[in-house]
């Protein structure tokens, strides 16, 4: 009897234990190692690591962060973060996302496909990988209201989905109006094909991957074909919002369903006194811009160019043609403008 209730105990301790991210930090962990203060009447989801119920929301919350939790820039390295008590089950797909419109609809920026969170076949539950860095596309429109977004279908256990979000702001100093990648899909959740258990065939489900649409995203809204046999039930329109295009000279385009960023803080690497932290940020150009769709008209700035504040505090980023109130640097640090024209938080 000791025995069995040992091991009923183990195995409970293995399905109850999953992967969950930590870095950009998702939406409401309490395992990060900073986080935003909590929305009103929202508080901090201790069963993040459970999987996502079939016939539920593909996300365990709609509602963001009052502030983005990263500064990535389009065509730099990002990392991607999981806690180290989960469970890998033997791997699996993962796939990595940028969304403008609370997941509604993301594409692809990266992928991890057969062995994620290990470095090959394995049956174990001890993740062997737990940190992934890839480089952010360089046409990913700017915005201040972005989401990331990370789905894992898993390889050995019963048929889950395990997804995470997490509200983030990119900067991208080259322009670009929007991105095109394979659209992000749900496997083993309602309206979706269920991938079987790999059996220790770590191609199993490739195929759905590879097959799925191609979607163009911008910053305002998005565009997309969802073929017949995939029915995403976070999406109950495929036409682009009303905010997509500048109806008067005078009036802003609404940002889907988030808030603009106030007050974040960006914590620079690790440094001695003699170096910079290494927090760099695209080209300063705060010249006219077109608007979101080419059509309106000219703002006081382009969209995700950044600038320092008059007092050195932080710096502003441009959303909609108008700067933010954008970011404050950690303290101790104040902002400078590079050689290259980019602004960073360093030491004085």
């Amino acid at each position: 009897m000791q025995f069995k209730l040992a091991h009923v105990a183990a195995f409970v301790s293995s399905v109850a234990a999953h992967m969950a991210m930590n870095e950009p930090c998702p939406r409401f962990s309490p395992n990060c190692a900073t986080q935003p203060q909590l929305p009103v009447g929202q508080g901090y989801d201790y069963n993040i690591k459970n999987p996502i119920a079939y016939d539920g929301p593909v996300f365990k919350s709609n509602t963001p962060w009052p502030q983005p939790v990263a500064l990535w820039t389009a065509g730099q390295p990002v990392n991607v973060g999981f806690q180290a008590d989960g469970a890998g089950h033997g791997g699996g797909h993962c796939q990595f996302a940028i969304s403008y419109d609370n997941g509604k609809t993301a594409a692809i920026v990266h992928k991890v496909m057969k062995h994620c969170f290990f470095n090959g076949p394995s049956n174990s539950n001890n993740a062997e990988v737990l940190k992934y860095t890839f480089t952010l596309p360089a046409d990913v429109p700017a915005s201040s209201n972005a989401q990331f977004i990370w789905i894992w279908t898993n390889a050995v256990g019963g048929r889950e989905l395990y997804t995470g979000i997490s509200d983030i702001t990119i900067a991208n100093s080259g322009g670009s109006k929007s991105y095109t990648g394979k659209s992000a899909i749900y496997p083993n959740h309602a309206g979706y094909d269920t991938i079987p258990e790999f059996g220790g065939d770590y191609t199993t489900g490739l195929s759905l991957y590879d097959n799925a649409p191609n979607v163009t995203i911008t910053s305002s809204g998005y565009t997309a074909e969802q073929p017949s046999n995939q029915k995403p039930t976070m999406s109950k329109s495929l036409e682009p919002s009303s905010s997509d295009s500048c109806e008067t000279s005078s009036a802003s385009p609404k940002a889907p369903d988030l808030p603009v960023i106030h007050n974040t803080v960006v914590q620079p690497l690790t440094s001695t006194d003699s170096e910079t932290p290494s927090l760099t940020a695209p080209s300063v150009k705060p010249t006219s811009d077109q608007g979101t769709d080419g059509e309106c008209e000219p703002g006081e700035c382009e969209p995700g160019a950044l600038k320092c504040n008059d007092n050195g505090s932080g710096f502003k980023i441009c959303t909609w043609g108008k700067w933010s109130d954008g970011f404050t640097c950690v303290q101790g640090t104040v902002c400078k403008t590079s050689d290259l024209n980019s602004v960073y938080c360093g030491w004085p």
